[in-house]
């Protein structure tokens, strides 16, 4: 997808005016029932770095490549078409978020999905993608 016309969509969707109520009326119901459901700040914060990570195309492409095998810095270097130094640098970030785990044998480093939590969060996203395309069609 091009960024500029990601950057577009995002600006048009930000211009226009969302529909709103007419009349300003707070339902309180509606508002007690939902407030237990409402993410408390610090857990939106911890969520929104974590999506944060993963909002990077190489980051992405380097967890799709995890999320059925174990891969070394090489193999991933080579299946992303990255150098290792620019692999090792994402997964260093991947690992602060402690979304990888990396495991040494002899001279090699093999990085895994930290859990499957992540791979069932990937995996949903691209589900979602795959429905949202066949709608559209």
């Amino acid at each position: 997808m091009n960024k500029r016309k990601t950057k577009q969509d995002l600006d048009n969707l930000t211009n226009s005016d969302a529909p709103k109520c007419d009349t300003h009326v707070v339902h309180l119901e509606h508002v007690r029932s939902s407030k237990v459901q409402i993410l408390p700040t610090d857990k939106a914060q911890q969520m929104a770095e974590v999506f944060g990570v993963l909002a990077d195309t190489n980051r992405l492409r380097l967890l799709s490549a995890l999320s059925s095998q174990e891969l070394c810095v090489c193999d991933l270097a080579a299946l992303t078409k990255m150098t290792e130094s620019a692999v090792c640098h994402q997964l260093r970030l991947l690992k602060a978020m402690r979304l990888v785990n990396y495991r040494r044998e002899g001279r090699n480093v093999y990085y895994s999905l930290a859990d499957s939590h992540l791979v069932n969060l990937y995996r949903c996203s691209v589900e979602h993608l795959d429905s949202s395309t066949s709608s559209m069609v």
